[in-house]
């Protein structure tokens, strides 16, 4: 195929959602209607000892949660699919994040008994400033739930964005029994389950003038239907697919990914309208995906994920032009050039070494340490920068130390794979070599972090919360952090870049030292500041 052919065919999304909303086992039925996997391992399941394809860290398998953005990528009736599977619990936000800038379009899950929750409300935010196509799935309708009709209006009212329910759901009071496809007015009526979801659904299939359907359904079943329909076509929006594509309608689909009820006709109706890889805006302008030269950034570094090998995998989004195995790229930060060896794509921890890919695909190679998340690479002498990833600032401290100072070196290593990883945001502590100032967004990050050093490092680890909950990084054009005031009790520390951050107990303290620093200037994420790292040494 041509360039232009192999980006029509690729279609690159994320899934979102609140925690429990059930992400990951949607992610896994879309990979059994795909053909990528023969038999879901569902999280919830009883009879069965497997765990989610996506969910590949054991902390993952214990809690039942995923806490590290996957990705996913097979084949399915021509289209080339890579899937973005992100951490739902708040905790990893920055994490879900950066997957979503790697993304085209979102799919956002709901609890049909739940509605819009908190989670969702914020990584809507992130895609709707992005203006990238959300779609929307109604999730667990085998469920009693919500009506349909008001969890339409939720969206609406809470979101800001205008929803079309491309499907209904067949059924009253939360029991549903099949799907109403509005476009094809057919039916979908579902079997009775008994596999905990681990098989293709069978379904018995129609028009909806099809007299057997009459027979199927219950008298107030079929007239309910008729009724609902009536009223979407009166008083519901039209479809509008410029609507969509930026970010201003939201297709809505019903089903249940743990039954399968419903789950292939959403994923044949998403790949119809879900864009291909579109254009990137960089620094020198904007970035065609169909254009010659390779460019590509770095959204999502992993350490560990062959636990015996130590293994560093950097994944990256390809945006523009054909890349192939081997070929050497500039290292925008570094201006050094990189041979790009061994590329891969996943399926979870299932590698596949490949010979060539194209924009919209996320590729991994190995790394020894010299890129970082947000960094550009390119090919040819046209020089391309994609913009750096915006900081979450951190909101809990802790002050770290290996408890066994023999098992330094490996202390050292593991902080090291996961401060770059962006696990955790990670402080020099000045003054002491033995220890570190970990910041996180939330607790979980903590437990997640002397999970993995113990079980990937052997290092157990000695941990203390600090009494701190705001941090500033700081600059000025003549003065230099020692000359800070009434800062006794706050605490100075560097980040990677060797930046100074004063930690702080809380808003109201941080207020009043900014008012006793007039020659400084705060501000509450790195982005924000204008002076190079180096010139507060």
């Amino acid at each position: 195929m041509s360039l232009i052919e192999e980006v029509n065919s690729r279609r690159t999304f994320a899934i979102i959602s609140h925690p429990d909303a059930g992400k990951t086992t949607l992610t896994e039925k879309l990979l059994l209607y795909g053909g990528a996997i023969h038999l879901a391992g569902s999280v919830k399941a009883r009879k069965t000892t497997k765990h989610a394809v996506s969910d590949w860290m054991e902390i993952e398998k214990q809690r039942g949660i995923s806490v590290t953005s996957s990705v996913l990528q097979f084949d399915y009736e021509g289209h080339h699919i890579n899937i973005l599977d992100t951490p739902g619990h708040q905790d990893f936000s920055e994490d879900t994040y950066r997957t979503l800038m790697a993304a085209d379009s979102a799919v956002m899950l709901i609890d049909v008994a739940k509605g819009v929750e908190a989670q969702t409300k914020k990584l809507f935010r992130v895609c709707k400033e992005r203006g990238i196509p959300i779609f929307t799935f109604v999730n667990k309708i085998d469920h009693f739930g919500r009506n349909p009709f008001d969890l339409l209006s939720e969206i609406e009212d809470i979101l800001g964005i205008r929803a079309y329910p491309m499907n209904w759901p067949i059924g009253i009071n939360g029991n549903y029994q099949g799907i109403y496809d509005r476009n094809a007015a057919s039916i979908e009526l579902f079997e009775k389950d008994t596999s905990h979801g681990q098989h293709k659904l069978a379904s018995t299939k129609g028009s909806a003038a099809d007299p057997l359907f009459s027979d199927l359904l219950d008298e107030d079943v079929h007239q309910s239907l008729i009724d609902d329909i009536e009223l979407l076509d009166e008083a519901g929006d039209d479809f509008d697919m410029e609507k969509v594509k930026n970010g201003t309608l939201t297709p809505m689909f019903f089903g249940s990914a743990m039954t399968n009820f419903g789950v292939k006709p959403f994923l044949d109706k998403f790949l119809e309208l879900a864009p291909q890889p579109q254009p990137r805006k960089c620094l020198e302008g904007t970035v065609l995906p169909d254009a010659e030269q390779f460019t590509s950034f770095v959204f999502k570094i992993q350490a560990n994920m062959n636990p015996q090998h130590h293994d560093r995998i950097v994944f990256m989004r390809i945006c523009s032009g054909k890349f192939e195995k081997g070929m050497t790229v500039t290292h925008r930060q570094s201006g050094r050039t990189l041979r790009l060896m061994q590329p891969q794509q996943f399926l979870a921890t299932e590698r596949t070494i490949i010979e060539d890919a194209y924009p919209g695909d996320i590729i991994g190679v190995f790394d020894s340490g010299n890129l970082g998340v947000g960094d550009t690479l390119f090919s040819d002498k046209k020089t391309v920068t994609f913009a750096d990833f915006p900081t979450f600032p951190p909101e809990l401290f802790a002050r770290i130390r290996a408890k066994d100072s023999m098992k330094r070196k490996q202390f050292l290593k593991g902080m090291t794979q996961l401060a770059q990883e962006g696990a955790v945001q990670i402080y020099e502590n000045l003054g002491s070599m033995e220890s570190y100032i970990v910041g996180a967004v939330g607790q979980l990050q903590f437990e997640v972090l002397e999970y993995r050093l113990k079980h990937e490092y052997g290092v157990d680890l000695e941990m203390n919360t600090l009494p701190y909950s705001v941090a500033r990084w700081i600059e000025s054009d003549s003065q230099t952090y020692e000359h800070l005031k009434n800062i006794d009790s706050a605490m100075i520390v560097k980040d990677h870049k060797q930046r100074v951050v004063l930690l702080i107990t809380n808003e109201w303290q941080a207020n009043w030292i900014i008012e006793r620093n007039p020659d400084f200037h705060f501000c509450a994420t790195p982005d924000e500041l204008a002076l190079p790292a180096t010139l507060m040494e």
